[in-house]
């Protein structure tokens, strides 16, 4: 059941983030959002309330853990607890190693990684109190296989299918019941590509999407689908990309 749950949601002001606040307020979800652009996030949730839904904002950046802390505090505060935290927030800078474009590999180590890594340290004391949560996280079709000029993107979400698949196996273990859903998106048309300073990167990967590039909407299906599931049932991987696109 999707509805009366409580979702925070990081990377919310735009693209899959942005989608999946839409739909799961239309089913009745109480979402959090989060992201760093206080602009777009205020006129997400006023759409969101205008249509009749319930959500709130926080301005934040994953990197920063009491930034973290502070969402899941604030769905507390606001609507009595956690249900479930979507880590999507993330960045895609891709270029060939020989670019050395250092800054970039640590900024995407900083937000793919570490920011995956504050969101489940700050839920995961009240999943375990509470002994239910559910955790799903944004990782790539490069998280599964890997691609030129993604060495380190493809990297840091290999680090997120791992992680995620790490804490389902562990909670269960320890009978705290945390379901996970990792999702292995393909060409979605999102603002990943305006990250990309590489030129002849992002030329070719700015065609790529220009061919076979689909809605956001259809990773928020799925993300749905993932809530929705009965407690006693954890779907914990989906790849999701274009019929036309082979990755």
């Amino acid at each position: 059941m999707i509805k009366d749950k409580v979702v925070i949601i990081t990377g919310a002001s735009s693209g899959i983030g942005e989608a999946s606040a839409k739909l799961l307020a239309s089913k009745g979800a109480k979402v959090v959002l989060g992201a760093r652009r206080e602009y777009q996030l205020r006129q997400l949730a006023d759409a969101i309330q205008k249509a009749g839904g319930q959500a709130i904002y926080q301005v934040m950046d994953v990197v920063n853990p009491s930034d973290n802390a502070d969402i899941v505090k604030l769905a507390k505060d606001t609507f009595g607890g956690v249900d479930v935290i979507f880590l999507n927030a993330g960045i895609m800078p891709t270029s060939p190693l020989s670019a050395l474009k250092t800054d970039e590999w640590n900024q995407t180590v900083d937000v793919n990684i570490k920011g995956v890594l504050n969101g489940i340290a700050a839920v995961l004391p009240t999943f375990i109190s509470q002994k239910s949560g559910q955790a799903i996280a944004t990782s790539s079709v490069a998280g599964l296989k890997a691609y030129p000029g993604g060495a380190i993107y493809g990297g840091t979400k290999w680090f997120v299918r791992d992680f995620m698949e790490v804490l389902r196996i562990e909670s269960a273990q320890e009978g705290t019941n945390i379901r996970t859903a990792t999702i292995y998106p393909a060409a979605i048309n999102t603002e990943l590509l305006s990250q990309i300073t590489h030129q002849d990167a992002a030329e070719k990967m700015t065609a790529l999407y220009e061919q076979h590039g689909i809605s956001p909407d259809r990773v928020a299906n799925v993300v749905a689908f993932a809530i929705d599931q009965p407690e006693d049932t954890n779907v914990n991987e989906f790849t999701i990309g274009p019929t036309t696109q082979p990755w």
